[in-house]
């Protein structure tokens, strides 16, 4: 697969850019490249787009794990490489088990998951593959989770399927040639799997 936009260099960015291109460097693992590569092509949007993630990631309500369980729901549905690779690590390192994370890289409901990680797991899969969640499923979100928490959950499993979208639509590799962590399976199957 070969990425369809060349790399941005931070020296080609015009100079109005530049401060956004700082704040990105302060926070990305991949400087510049992932979905910034991408999002800097238009700097206005990117600006909104990093303000917002800067919230999702960093501010939300949601515990770390938990948000980074929902990022990799995303990315298993989506085929996203390039996310799932990003945050892997990430989630590993905020306490998501390596045997939830192998299972849902197989598109298998995961099997040794803690009760929170059932509760994000069930509502980001409903609501991402049915785009809707059960009357019970909601309250039990809220009655364990708050409703802040609830609808940040929500806006991050849909702004992580924006982020699938770009990522996968400008083919964003994995860097220095490490080998795709998902095995691409179409959404038929991976809607069956992970809802079984």
């Amino acid at each position: 697969m070969t990425e369809r936009l060349p790399q941005i260099a931070y020296e080609d960015l015009p100079a109005h850019v530049r401060p956004l291109a700082d704040d990105i460097l302060k926070v990305s693992s991949a400087a510049l490249g992932g979905p910034y590569n991408a999002l800097l092509r238009s700097p206005d949007m990117a600006r909104r787009c990093f303000d917002f993630l800067d919230y999702l990631r960093f501010k939300t309500s949601v515990p770390l794990r938990l948000n980074e369980l929902a990022i990799l729901i995303q990315a298993r549905i989506s085929n996203a490489q390039y996310e799932w690779w990003a945050h892997e690590r990430i989630a590993r390192n905020a306490g998501l088990a390596d045997a939830v994370m192998r299972d849902l890289q197989m598109a298998q409901r995961p099997t040794q998951m803690q009760a929170d990680e059932r509760l994000v797991y069930d509502y980001c899969v409903q609501l991402s593959l049915n785009h809707r969640v059960p009357d019970a499923l909601w309250q039990e979100a809220v009655d364990q989770l708050g409703e802040q928490a609830v609808i940040d959950l929500t806006v991050l499993s849909g702004t992580y399927v924006m982020v699938s979208m770009l990522l996968n639509a400008t083919q964003v590799g994995i860097p220095g040639g490490e080998p795709e962590p998902l095995q691409v399976m179409d959404p038929i199957s991976i809607r069956q799997r992970l809802l079984a």
